[in-house]
């Protein structure tokens, strides 16, 4: 789907995904390396908020950063507890497929009292400082139809509107509710994987930034989905939260008190990546 060149893959991993992300993002371009300048950018859940500010043109990388060091309190804090965990848990024992288990958890988001869809596209639309498509180059934002539990793989080309495609690819099941695109509803992209990696297939150069690293069952894992770019001869470079950054992120990825840390750790850690990165990205 790439076409050569290069990509860069931004996984989900709830609010604290988005602070460590733009503080690798900033990391890297102050060691030399920016990550802006990508191609093709795919973008999942917590990616696709980040994707989409990055390629919008109007912020810099160290701009990206600084906004999640904002207070945040204004924001709710949203929990991922142990009960939903377990309902995801069952609905994986239960299919077959990965297609099936979305299906499953699909189905358990259209039933979930999650709050209004309207409340959560206008708290999406505060985040985003454009609302329209990049121009002259391509932005994927990953969801899943709850229904069929087909990936979607939404860009300007799809006739869905930026601020819709992020808040579906942003639609954690039983967390939020689905987000309606045309006639169809949508949940998180990470529900088929946390990265959605093989969407870059076909590039030459790939950068994954991966928050949430575990694959399970029907679910594939980044590194493994960077293993067969590999394969298929791109140079791919996966970064993963260091130990440090796991301890910032914190057991709540949802809580909002816990990005501007994430932003510190990922700023942090991405001076181990810098040489790496810069050898992955040359022409």
């Amino acid at each position: 789907m790439g076409g050569g060149g290069t990509a860069l893959v931004l996984g989900g991993g709830g609010l604290t995904g988005i602070g460590w992300e733009s503080g690798i993002l900033y990391g890297l371009a102050q060691a030399g390396v920016d990550l802006f300048g990508a191609g093709l950018v795919v973008g999942t859940s917590a990616g696709s908020l980040v994707g989409a500010q990055l390629t919008s043109g109007l912020l810099t990388p160290r701009e990206l950063y600084e906004r999640q060091l904002v207070d945040p309190t204004s924001e709710a804090v949203a929990r991922f507890g142990s009960g939903l965990v377990a309902r995801y848990a069952l609905a994986m024992l239960r299919s077959r497929d990965g297609e099936e288990y979305r299906r499953r958890v699909g189905a358990m988001a259209l039933a979930a009292d999650a709050g209004e869809e309207a409340e959560r596209r206008r708290v999406i639309a505060t985040r985003l400082v454009s609302h329209v498509w990049p121009a002259g180059r391509r932005l994927l934002v990953t969801a899943v139809d709850a229904l069929s539990g087909e990936l979607a793989a939404f860009d300007r080309e799809s006739g869905a509107g930026l601020v819709d495609a992020v808040a579906a690819s942003c639609a954690v099941p039983g967390v939020w509710p689905p987000v309606t695109v045309g006639e169809r509803r949508y949940i998180d992209g990470g529900i088929r994987s946390a990265a959605n990696a093989d969407l870059a297939a076909g590039c030459d150069r790939v950068v994954i930034l991966a928050p949430m690293t575990l694959g399970s069952g029907h679910v594939p894992a980044p590194a493994a989905q960077a293993a067969r770019l590999r394969e298929a001869g791109a140079r791919v470079l996966l970064i993963t939260p260091s130990a440090e950054a796991r301890k910032a992120i914190g057991r709540n990825v949802l809580d909002p008190a816990r990005r501007a840390p994430a932003a510190r750790a990922g700023l942090a850690q991405a001076a181990q990546h810098a040489a790496e990165a810069a050898e992955v990205w040359a022409p």
